[in-house]
Formats: C-alpha cells, structure tokens, sequence
C-alpha cells in the first residue's frame, strides 16, 4: 500500500509561546536596463503581514490580489515556511496570517522574492532559527535563483547582488543620492518569469555584453553621483529587453518617450511586463502621466500608472 504524502502545513504540535511577528516588504524593480540580474531597487509599494501562532492555518487579506493573498493552497508565504522548517529539523506550527499587499503579482515587481522573504522570516522567528540577514537573503536568493529581487525587498534602497559558483550570496546596498519620483506602468496581464527567461538567447555577441557592462557602470554613477540625466543612455539594454519585448508591449511604446517631456529614463521592471520610468521632479507628474496615456492610446494600449519611489523602508520585528 502506497504511504500517503502528508501535508506540510498539517504537521505541528501544540504552538510555542511565541511573540507575533510584522513584516513589511517592498515591491522591488529589478534588472534597471542593462544590470542584468545584478541590480535591484524597493519601491514605495508594500505587502504587510501580521502573523501569530494558531490552531491551525488561516489567512485574511485585503489590498491588491486579494484572492490570491488569502488562498491557503500552494500559498508561496506558507510553503517556503513549511520547507525552511521542514529543512532545519523543526515543527511546522501553523499561524494566522493578516496581508494588506499593494504589490502587483506576476508582473515583474518582486512579489515572488517578497513573497518568498516572508516565509523564510516567519520560519527564522517561529522556529527559532537564529538565521542572520544575509543568511535570510540567501535562502530567498537560491529559491528565486538569483539575488537582486531578495536583496532589495530585504534592505531598501538600491542592491548590487550576485551569486557565486559555490551558491554565496554577495550584497551591496547603496543609498541613491537625491529624490527618485517613479511611475510603474502595469499591464492588465501577468506574464510568468519562466516565459520571459525562455525567450533569451544562450549566448551574445561580445559588443552587446560590452555595451550592457559600460551602461551598468553609467547606471550606478547616475545614482551615487545624483546624475539622473545619464539615465536615458544608462538604461539602455542588449541582453534582455530586445528580446522580451513581443511579451511586454508597454516597453517599445513608452521608450519612444526617453529622455523627454519629463522622462528620464524607460525600462522593464524584473523580467516584465511592466516598466519603471524614472520622472524629472521639475515636470508636474500630471503632464506626465496625460503625455504617457497619450502615447499608450495611440498605440492600443493601456496600463494602471502608478507614482511611488525609490524606498528604503523596510520593517520586521
């Protein structure tokens, strides 16, 4: 007779007296144009979670994707809990979880590393794992395979991350000099990482890898250096955008617009499909968004314009 497979989220004993834990993580923008899965930057946009232990699992949610939030199965919170407790030898003790997410899902804004994140952080507090910051990134930063998303919905700001041959996860966190004022274009669509990673080549010429390492060092003056007029040629890309853009038609439309009118600069947001346009403070956002609609409408399209910005808040305890 074939031994049935337990559920993970079933298996607890009788919860530990255990202080409850909030979480506040932001959306993350990663890739910026040519730092290719090397860069990211937290948004002003947050998934908040407050968890307590409980009989058994539970979840209430409000805020964007509610429905998604608040489905116990294959829930991605839960599961990396489950796992990370399961791995460290540990009781899965269920909890109640409260989410409040602003954070658009599978739209290339980081909602799978902060998802993945606050599993991990519940594991660490609830099971008492000791787990340090860079420990914690790590993990997100091996089941995401790769660190930048992790990084930045960890620390804020704007990360430089990588990972090594031997799975070591090197961050550097950088505090970018001056105001960033952000729009996000989001799609009605979601578009899976897994497509968007299917489209691109094996190899690349030695002038697009060039170009991309030149504008990435461009890139990363523009933010310590305050020099937000590098950012229409610093976000340009051979690596990724050329070749995910069939899937993400907001980007071709909207970097027609780069370097004018307000923009600064145009690029695709983590793998897609929506795009992070960097904003000149001395243009009123409102004839800003009015150019981009404009442009949107023109060519059939259309996409929910969000004003955030760089951030570096981050909450847990």
């Amino acid at each position: 007779m074939t031994k049935r497979k337990s559920n993970p989220l079933l298996l607890h004993r009788k919860p530990l007296r255990l202080k409850p834990l909030h979480l506040k993580l932001p959306a993350t923008s990663a890739n910026l144009g040519p730092a290719f899965d090397a860069a990211a930057i937290a948004l002003d946009l947050y998934i908040s979670i407050d968890a307590r232990l409980a009989e058994v699992f539970s979840i209430t949610a409000r805020g964007r994707d509610r429905e998604i939030c608040q489905n116990l199965e294959n829930h991605l919170i839960l599961t990396t809990y489950a796992e990370v407790l399961q791995g460290a030898g540990r009781n899965v003790v269920p909890l109640a979880l409260k989410i409040k997410n602003d954070i658009p899902i599978g739209k290339g804004c980081g909602s799978s590393a902060a998802a993945r994140l606050a599993g991990i952080a519940l594991a660490n507090h609830f099971g008492r794992l000791c787990c340090t910051e860079m420990q914690i990134i790590s993990e997100a930063a091996r089941r995401e395979h790769h660190a930048d998303n992790a990084s930045a919905s960890w620390l804020g700001g704007l990360t430089i991350a990588g990972m090594s041959e031997d799975g070591a996860t090197r961050v550097v966190q950088i505090r970018p000099k001056g105001e960033w004022p952000l729009l996000l274009a989001v799609p009605d669509d979601a578009l899976s990482t897994e497509k968007a990673r299917a489209v691109l080549p094996a190899q690349y010429p030695r002038a697009d890898a060039v170009a991309n390492i030149q504008n990435s060092m461009m890139l990363l003056a523009a933010f310590t250096q305050r020099r937000p007029e590098l950012l229409a040629f610093a976000l340009e890309d051979r690596i990724h955008q050329p070749y995910r853009s069939e899937f993400c038609p907001l980007l071709p439309c909207l970097k027609n617009l780069n370097g004018t009118n307000g923009i600064l600069g145009v690029a695709l947001s983590g793998a897609g499909p929506s795009v992070i346009i960097f904003l000149d403070p001395k243009v009123p956002t409102a004839k800003t968004r009015k150019l981009i609609r404009s442009c949107l409408a023109e060519s059939g399209l259309s996409a929910e314009l969000i004003l955030t910005r760089v951030s570096s808040r981050v909450s847990r305890g």
